[in-house]
């Protein structure tokens, strides 16, 4: 899943509007509408923030090489 699918689907399911997460996440919400659909550039900063209020993280791993 795509990170604009993810988090319109958490958002969903937590039953928050765009504007909701936007006022949590202390980002504008044309941001939130952007990333979700697919146009936005977040940095790293914002997109944290935005999971933080969705209650997810980020998981960096090494890739396993075939």
């Amino acid at each position: 899943m795509s990170l604009q699918e993810v988090m319109k689907a958490r958002r969903k399911t937590l039953a928050l509007s765009q504007q909701d997460l936007a006022e949590m996440a202390g980002i504008g919400l044309a941001t939130i509408k952007d990333i979700e659909r697919g146009k936005g550039n977040p940095s790293l900063s914002t997109v944290s923030r935005i999971l933080d209020v969705l209650g997810m993280e980020f998981v960096f791993r090494v890739r396993q090489t075939v």
